[in-house]
């Protein structure tokens, strides 16, 4: 195998970023569902009510990656609420897979293909204040 010496050291720090970036991702989505709920609900075509409910588990899901805390747990949702978007996408709106101006559901793909990484090898041995010995 051709591998790069000394790269799989890294493996937790990888998988850190790979948490912060996902987390980053759904906890900005999360927070706009909470922040305006009315207005978020009518773009989306859902009650306020699952607006408000979505928002929130996206949100504790990208707290729970960020800082370690039922990581798998966060992950597998995060799958779940991504396989509604493309639900919503393709069946609802008939978005193709690139979509319009970057509206496509490869987008959500990507993140449905990210997590398993996560839900897999539990986020690593790294998370916000869980920094491990050397």
């Amino acid at each position: 195998m051709f591998s790069i010496p000394g790269a799989t050291q890294y493996a937790d720090w990888s998988l850190f970023l790979l948490q912060l970036m996902v987390a980053l991702v759904f906890g900005t989505s999360g927070f706009s569902h909470l922040k305006s709920p009315r207005r978020r609900a009518e773009s989306l075509g859902m009650s306020v009510a699952f607006t408000v409910f979505l928002g929130a588990a996206e949100m504790a899901g990208s707290l729970g990656l960020a800082f370690g805390v039922l990581t798998q747990w966060a992950a597998l949702g995060l799958i779940i609420i991504m396989m509604g978007a493309i639900y919503m996408k393709v069946v609802k709106w008939k978005t193709g897979f690139w979509g319009e101006k970057a509206s496509g559901w490869h987008y959500d793909l990507l993140f449905i293909v990210m997590n398993p990484t996560i839900l897999c090898t539990g986020g690593g041995r790294i998370a916000l204040f869980l920094v491990p010995p050397n």
